[in-house]
């Protein structure tokens, strides 16, 4: 039998097989997180027809006589190049740019996607369209341990938060050097308690023979009048407290019941030159009980959920994992990869960090499908099979004329 049969025949098979690759693409033009395939051809075992032979001093070397016996398909990349960024407006969208895989869990299997269209389910679990649960670590208090084990990111809306007692409050401005004596400044701001419920708490500022002092009061106890000093520079210099942290600080320790956990005003900002009064108090880091409203998802994978106080508190972060070679991993479906041995293990980490890409929320991330390249893919292998077929009929025109040779 003629070998240019079964090498026509296996150009048949491997154009067929790039004809498959190339539609698959064209199909998956406008999937999330796709990535496009590429086939990558060899030639098969050659027939030693003539083997070489060594320059010998009455004649020259020769080279081997070798007959191919077709092709195969070497291999199939998968090729992680970036795909365009698309617009969603969806805060629950993420795109990845740059390096790196988004981490899920479907049936206790831990796979990784490009694909960033999530959704929260009925408990609060952000997840694929297929319900695999994204993974990443829940936040404590605000804090993020990224050296946790990862976990489910869970975002549950309506969620109530314990309200935070005020113990700091910031005032700064100016006390006026020329102000008529006796004078009186009064400040008020909304501090909380334990409970969450609000107190206002009063600042009297007074001005007596050339000094200013201050006097701190809820309505129903009061700390004060404590003396105001102030240096050459009319910059505070005391009275001092020690804060929670055990640093000293210029101010005044508002514990009017003496339970060593009060409020520590701190009035490093107060200034007394001459001029208008401009004292204010500027922040206190009390907040009442709130629930979980909205939020947001920065570009180092914090989810920061917005609460009916205003507040805003980081809840969760997004993980990420990057491999040493990303195309050793097997295609799972549903936009999913699974680790393989040729993968390398998964390098996992907060996105930003460690070679890892930033995250883009509001917008997912599109196929890296080149159409164009593809349409040409398909000419090329449609001509390869047309011309492998045009073998497989000139050896058999071969072979009929063989037959009839007999006649």
């Amino acid at each position: 039998m003629l070998r240019s049969l079964f090498s026509g025949i296996s150009g048949l098979r491997a154009h067929q097989q790039m004809l498959d690759v190339t539609s698959n693409n064209i199909a998956n033009v406008n999937t999330v997180g796709y990535k496009a395939a590429q086939t990558v051809f060899a030639d098969t075992l050659s027939q030693m027809m003539r083997s070489a032979g060594a320059p010998q001093p009455e004649i020259g070397g020769t080279n081997p006589a070798q007959v191919g016996l077709g092709v195969r398909l070497a291999a199939i990349n998968t090729v992680f190049t970036q795909g365009s960024a698309q617009t969603t407006g969806r805060p629950t969208d993420v795109m990845i740019s740059g390096d790196g895989f988004f981490i899920v869990n479907s049936t206790n299997e831990q796979l990784y996607s490009r694909a960033g269209a999530f959704n929260f389910d009925a408990e609060g679990k952000l997840v694929t369209p297929t319900g695999a649960a994204v993974q990443g670590w829940p936040a404590v208090n605000g804090v993020v341990n990224s050296n946790a084990p990862l976990g489910d990111i869970r975002l549950p809306m309506g969620t109530l938060i314990a309200p935070t007692a005020t113990d700091t409050v910031v005032v700064s401005g100016n006390l006026p050097a020329n102000a008529p004596d006796p004078s009186t400044i009064t400040r008020v701001i909304k501090t909380y308690d334990v409970t969450g419920a609000a107190v206002n708490l009063t600042q009297s500022y007074q001005y007596t023979g050339g000094n200013w002092s201050v006097t701190f009061s809820d309505g129903t106890n009061s700390v004060g009048p404590t003396a105001l000093t102030f240096g050459p520079n009319g910059q505070i210099t005391g009275p001092t407290f020690t804060d929670k942290s055990g640093a000293t600080k210029v101010g005044v320790l508002y514990d009017p019941l003496s339970t060593g956990s009060g409020i520590g005003i701190d009035l490093a900002g107060l200034t007394m030159y001459t001029g208008n009064a401009t004292v204010q108090p500027l922040s206190q880091n009390g907040a009442p009980a709130a629930t979980l409203q909205s939020f947001s998802i920065n570009p180092d994978g914090q989810l920061v959920g917005v609460f009916s106080n205003g507040n805003k508190q980081t809840v969760a972060q997004l993980a990420l994992a990057n491999f040493n070679n990303p195309p050793g991993l097997e295609k799972a479906g549903d936009s999913l990869y699974r680790f393989t041995v040729n993968s390398g293990l998964a390098q996992v980490g907060a996105p930003g960090t460690g070679g890892l890409g930033t995250l883009q929320s509001g917008a997912v991330e599109m196929s890296n499908v080149d159409l164009a390249q593809e349409f040409t893919n398909l000419i090329v292998a449609q001509r390869g099979f047309q011309a492998n077929s045009k073998v497989i009929s000139t050896s058999d025109d071969v072979l009929q004329e063989l037959v009839n040779l007999k006649r």
